[in-house]
């Protein structure tokens, strides 16, 4: 029963930006979905054990970077230790900037990056999960569909595939953007 992730994974793996007292983290996350659309807000579990499940609770804030499948090496890497151990950010050549609206860094060698604030903490203590607000979101223009990645358990990773376009059977009021 273990192994249902293999069949419902949620999404792509995300790098988990956090700063708390002058401090700053990554973590690898993989486990969240979208749990509404406007405003966009997004569940995401964060293992109590990790630094930060600490930080993102103490500030609020966090960022959600998208790396694409050249950053995979680094995203196994950083998965793999502590923040309390080791500078992630330098130990792993992962550049780091300023974020546009919150104070967490974001991480431009990803895809996209999306802003988020925690909106509701109810769930925190008894589930490790956080409910949080997209405040802003960046993404590059190119590549159109850049391959993300998905993590499938056991050290295996799918990287996304083709896409199919169905938006002609779709109602317009269904389409997103």
């Amino acid at each position: 029963m273990s192994h249902a992730r293999q069949f419902l994974e949620p999404g792509p793996v995300v790098l988990l930006t956090t700063r708390h007292a002058g401090n700053d983290n990554v973590m690898t996350l993989g486990w969240h979905q979208v749990l509404d659309f406007s405003p966009s807000v997004i569940s995401c579990v964060v293992s109590r054990g990790c630094r930060s499940f600490d930080m993102l609770r103490a500030s609020g804030q966090c960022v959600l970077n998208v790396p694409t499948s050249e950053m995979l090496d680094a995203v196994v890497r950083v998965d793999n230790c502590s923040g309390e151990e080791i500078d992630k950010f330098a130990a792993f050549g992962i550049e780091r900037e300023e974020a546009d609206d919150v104070d967490a860094p974001v991480l431009p060698q990803c895809h996209a990056r999306l802003e988020c604030r925690l909106r509701d903490d109810r769930a925190v203590e008894r589930y490790n999960l956080f409910i949080l607000e997209v405040t802003r979101i960046r993404a590059r223009r190119s590549p159109k569909q850049p391959e993300f990645l998905h993590y499938a358990g056991d050290g295996v990773f799918m990287l996304s595939g083709k896409r199919v376009s169905r938006r002609k059977l779709f109602r317009p009021e269904m389409l997103g953007f």
